[in-house]
């Protein structure tokens, strides 16, 4: 497959971090230090988007700074934050348009879950910037995970061995996707969506790069991981109020733990959705 990521300048930080010569003379434990150090380092990068977006989250106040509304001050930060990545040659124009998409989905999402016939969480604050009553910022929590995904895609080189047909990929990710609406009519389904994918992707393997040799891990195991971690953020954004879940609306309490496997099958659906676009740029001729 090849990588959205055909433009990052020459003076990127990037470099640094991925054209790293061959050291066979480090072994042992001294190896595994530096692998992980700089694996650490790999993943903090591929989460640049996210942790700089969270760290705004947790430091705004409530009640916003010189009369401007919390949420709208989010969704300028967010913003900068993403034009100062193109800027300085952390993101391409690639990357970030398929970025979008990810706010696109995730904003219907939203506007469905929050609602007046749904009402699974709410923004309980004001916002000048709040469109069906979900603040614009909001789709950038969800684009953050689609940046992970594309920049951890590159930076730790990554490659997927025993990938499933697209075809069927596809679907599944289209089934977890509609299931979260369709679950609110019909029953939820996502034991038996998951129970799918666990089939789909049990031979997966992905390849990544966390220093100058290859390793490997389960596809569904980092599909869990980051569920996880997701999971924590969320429950420290609903612990500083930026949405609610009913059970919260009187005091904080742990987001459920059923969540997280709502957050995998997100993971699944955003990188199908990632492999489906590098594969549509390897095996179709894009004009310059």
């Amino acid at each position: 497959m090849t990588d959205f990521a055909t433009t990052i300048k020459p003076w990127s930080p990037d470099r640094w971090l991925t054209d790293i010569a061959p050291n066979p003379a480090l072994r042992g434990f001294r190896r595994f230090c530096v692998e992980f150090l700089f694996f650490g380092l790999k993943e903090a990068r591929a989460c640049l988007f996210a942790g700089l977006f969270l760290i705004a989250i947790f430091a705004m106040p409530r009640g916003g700074v010189a009369g401007i509304p919390r949420y709208d001050l989010l969704l300028i930060i967010a913003l900068a934050i993403q034009f100062a990545m193109i800027r300085f040659g952390l993101e391409t124009v690639d990357e970030f348009k398929a970025i979008c998409l990810f706010h696109i989905v995730g904003f219907a999402l939203e506007a469905f879950k929050t609602s007046g016939a749904i009402q699974s969480w709410a923004y309980p604050d004001f916002a000048y910037t709040k469109l069906l009553g979900v603040p614009l910022f909001a789709g950038f929590m969800y684009a953050a995970v689609g940046s992970y995904i594309i920049q951890a895609w590159r930076i730790l080189d990554v490659r997927i061995i025993h990938h499933p047909p697209y075809w069927m990929a596809t679907l599944v990710a289209l089934a977890i996707y509609l299931n979260f609406f369709t679950h609110h009519y019909i029953g939820d389904y996502r034991w038996y969506i998951a129970a799918l994918a666990i089939g789909l992707y049990a031979r997966t393997t992905v390849i990544f790069r966390p220093y100058d040799r290859d390793r490997k891990m389960p596809m569904l195991l980092a599909f869990v991981l980051i569920g996880f971690f997701i999971w924590l953020a969320e429950n420290i954004s609903t612990f500083f109020s930026v949405w609610q879940y009913p059970d919260q609306l009187g005091a904080w309490s742990t987001v459920h733990i059923g969540k997280w496997s709502s957050w995998t099958l997100v993971i699944i659906m955003t990188f199908t959705i990632v492999a489906f676009l590098k594969h549509i740029r390897a095996t179709i001729h894009i004009p310059k």
